[in-house]
């Protein structure tokens, strides 16, 4: 059978019935609803014949879904990696966030970008060929996990758990290009005690707020040293989320005559693969020195927020002429007839990913291509019908070349 009659054979309406009801599941993180998806994930996976079951982790009762199609021997293996977990229902919705609604150009639902419709794409391609009767030399792993939403605490599991294979891919929303590096994030504290005097006197003063005026655009535009390229400069990024300013570490503000003498900043940093957390807070230190020497007087406090344990993104990155990269750069060329864009592509590569986990603690090859992305982290999330049925096309043909 060709490659043309194998990829005819998805069974279209099963696939779009399939991911409309991964969305009816409210699988919200560390809820009863995030265990029923997997469970609902192993048990489709034993329909179709994969050696399939849930693996508990923690002290919490959540558990992931594993399911492995056996090849022949000789072949490599390669694991697809998806969450199941989502964020929650947001304001501005004009449909049924948990309806699973499907229409002529969309499938909508919280969730179904970020990152059910990935992780059914990747049931879809085994599915079909399977039925297709299809053997391979390789293994082919299907994983379902909870928690990515907390760190990757359900990926990081399993690599704990010894889980490991040749090749993976993660089906995180890229619009279905190919990501080849994302970086690393950090979360940042910083603080400006300035010194108050009464709006009479404020010449006198040093007014935190003023100063935090001056840092802010300053660090949203922030590169860090030490990158190895352009490419991984590219995806260096500072932002600035929540600022609070006003009288004393209480934040008093019932005093507005005064000058502001405390600011108190948060933040997310990201960094390439090469560069490191505490690289990049030396960095941002040397812009608080110059920050200091601004505004005399004013004492400039940084330090990383602690997350109580919950593990950060690693960053990412794979060889542009990996085997798993021109896998799936061919793929896509076969199914739409162009060159896939491939790299650290933006927005994408400013997420954090499990494919930090899988490359960093797991040391495996992998990449990030999924459906969905345009539309997603928005009131009436929603993927392209075409774009979930292309990444269902480009898994299975990937498969096929990488599993023999």
């Amino acid at each position: 059978m060709d490659r043309d009659d194998l990829l005819a054979r998805i069974d279209v309406p099963s696939a779009l019935a399939l991911l409309s009801r991964m969305v009816q599941h409210k699988s919200y993180s560390k809820t009863e609803g995030e265990k029923q998806l997997a469970n609902f994930m192993a048990e489709r996976m034993r329909e179709i014949g994969l050696d399939a079951a849930v693996a508990a982790f923690g002290d919490e009762g959540r558990v992931n879904a594993v399911g492995r199609w056996k090849g022949t021997g000789g072949g490599k293996s390669l694991l697809f990696n998806g969450h199941v977990d989502t964020n929650p229902v947001t304001e501005g919705w004009t449909v049924d966030p948990w309806a699973g609604k499907v229409d002529d150009e969309f499938i909508y639902g919280i969730g179904v970008s970020n990152m059910k419709a990935g992780d059914a794409a990747y049931f879809c391609a085994v599915k079909t060929l399977i039925e297709a009767g299809v053997k391979l030399r390789g293994d082919v792993i299907l994983t379902y996990v909870v928690g990515e939403l907390q760190g990757g605490v359900g990926t990081y599991s399993l690599i704990e758990q010894g889980l490991r294979a040749d090749y993976f891919i993660n089906s995180e929303p890229t619009d279905l290009k190919a990501m080849t590096m994302h970086a690393a994030a950090f979360m940042f504290i910083i603080e400006l005690v300035g010194n108050t005097r009464h709006l009479s006197k404020r010449e006198e003063a040093v007014d935190a707020i003023s100063a935090a005026c001056d840092l802010i655009p300053r660090l949203n535009a922030m590169k860090f040293s030490g990158t190895r390229s352009p490419a991984h400069e590219a995806i260096n990024r500072v932002h600035v989320g929540v600022v609070h300013g006003a009288l004393g570490r209480e934040l008093h503000e019932w005093r507005t005559p005064q000058v502001a003498d405390f600011v108190r900043i948060k933040g997310s940093g990201r960094y390439a693969p090469g560069q490191t957390e505490q690289g990049a807070l030396a960095d941002m230190r040397r812009e608080l020195d110059a920050l200091e020497a601004r505004f005399p007087g004013l004492k400039a406090h940084l330090m990383s927020e602690d997350r109580a344990g919950v593990p950060t993104m690693p960053s990412f990155e794979v060889a542009p002429d990996s085997p798993i990269v021109r896998a799936v750069n061919d793929a896509y060329r076969f199914v739409r007839g162009e060159t896939q864009p491939t790299g650290p592509v933006a927005p994408s590569c400013f997420y954090g990913t499990d494919a930090g986990h899988l490359y960093a603690s797991g040391g495996m090859e992998g990449i990030v291509c999924g459906p969905g992305g345009r539309y997603n982290t928005m009131p009436d999330e929603r993927v392209d019908i075409p774009d979930y049925l292309d990444m269902i096309r480009i898994y299975m043909l990937a498969i096929l070349d990488i599993c023999g």
